[in-house]
């Protein structure tokens, strides 16, 4: 009986030829994922969507006043509010959380920069939210650019911020 073996070359050539199909194809790549729509319940400053946002930068921040690292890392993000790069814009997204929770805590940090409210979650779902707090990198073109797992400083994002091709 005789066996019919590939040469490991050819093996290898037919990975690396499915893996470079699968990254420039987008699927196995954030860099090429369009961001999903924002929520549309304003908690604090201005109404704010996707649209709105292109052709500029931008960080989305989900988080939830019932969140421990959240409250650790909510004066970084305040601070990040005011030392973006020109032209970059801010969102907090409070995820899955209540009301009166979300704008004692908004309150509490002294946040100044827009707010919304993801009520059921499904924004945040969409953007894969695993854990919060989350940061999200939006290039220009609206394109997720960085996602920033756990709590971050406003270096952290601002670097990344840098990192994603503004």
């Amino acid at each position: 009986m005789r066996r019919w073996r590939l040469p490991v070359a050819a093996v290898t050539l037919l990975v690396v030829a499915f893996v470079v199909a699968e990254v420039t194809s987008g699927r196995a790549s954030s860099h090429r994922n369009h961001a999903p729509e924002l929520p549309g319940e304003v908690l604090s400053g201005q109404p704010v969507d996707l649209g709105a946002l292109e052709g500029q930068p931008a960080v989305i921040n989900f988080w939830a006043s019932w969140c421990p690292p959240c409250h650790q890392e909510a004066p970084a993000i305040e601070q990040l509010s005011t030392s973006l790069p020109a032209g970059a814009k801010l969102v907090g997204v409070d995820w899955n959380d209540s009301r009166s929770g979300a704008r004692a805590f908004i309150s509490h940090y002294g946040w100044t920069f827009t707010n919304l409210r993801d009520a059921s979650g499904s924004v945040g779902d969409a953007y894969g939210i695993q854990g919060l707090p989350t940061t999200v990198i939006v290039d220009s073109k609206g394109r997720i650019a960085k996602t920033l797992r756990g709590p971050q400083t406003a270096h952290d994002v601002e670097t990344a911020l840098r990192s994603a091709g503004r």
